[in-house]
């Protein structure tokens, strides 16, 4: 069973999607504290955390980033913040969604359902090291290193890196991206893997004015460059 966690300070917003999670057999936890939902995180297998950004002890920023520093949890962030800047503040921090409130119950179902296909449907398996093995993908494990050293990837950045190694000499636009990595289900926008694309280039390029393994193709999307 998957456990998921909602950190969120309306009780009556937490009982109505818990509700609806259950309903799909889940096992979910509930808090409306941040701190509280921090412990949880670190005492139970938790599979997807669904953090609301107002909550009365600390921000869900700060939950994110304390989560973060210790687990690839997949992470929904739930706010009424709508610009664009507080989105791409949301993934810079490491969040795989951003759902503005107010949203339906049965949207969110949907995505972590679609989340969870996902998951479960991935059959791909390999150790895959490129550039003389500065570069080095672990897919069983989810693990990536750099010059042998294992750096920290979100979820989301792990499949967007995966997908483009596994179409390796092939442009991917954004849109063909977002229905690989989020399904064909994701109603965010295009620029989310722009967002993603950067996070992971600081991650795993030299220079990332330069970049060998993360390629843009202008006008039309990315490719892998790295040499086996």
């Amino acid at each position: 069973m998957n456990n998921i966690l909602i950190i969120e300070d309306e009780e009556r917003v937490s009982e109505v999607l818990k509700a609806y999670l259950e309903k799909e057999g889940y096992q979910v936890y509930c808090t409306t504290r941040g701190l509280d939902g921090i412990e949880i995180v670190k005492s139970k297998d938790i599979k997807l955390l669904i953090l609301d950004l107002m909550l009365p002890d600390i921000s869900g920023e700060e939950v994110c980033k304390i989560v973060r520093q210790s687990s690839d949890v997949h992470i929904f962030m739930l706010t009424a913040k709508g610009a664009l800047a507080d989105r791409i503040e949301g993934l810079n921090i490491g969040a795989d969604e951003y759902l503005i409130k107010p949203f339906s119950p049965r949207e969110l179902t949907a995505r972590v359902n679609a989340l969870f296909r996902r998951l479960s449907t991935d059959n791909l398996s390999s150790n895959l090291a490129f550039n003389d093995g500065r570069l080095i993908i672990d897919y069983d494990k989810r693990v990536v290193k750099v010059n042998g050293e294992e750096v920290p990837f979100t979820p989301n950045e792990f499949d967007i890196l995966y997908a483009l190694i596994v179409n390796k000499g092939k442009v991917l636009s954004r849109e063909q991206l977002i229905n690989k990595v989020f399904g064909v289900d994701f109603d965010g926008y295009d620029r989310t893997i722009d967002v993603h694309v950067k996070n992971i280039r600081k991650k795993i390029e030299q220079d990332t004015r330069n970049p060998k393994y993360i390629i843009t193709v202008t006008k039309v999307g990315y490719k892998f460059g790295g040499e086996n």
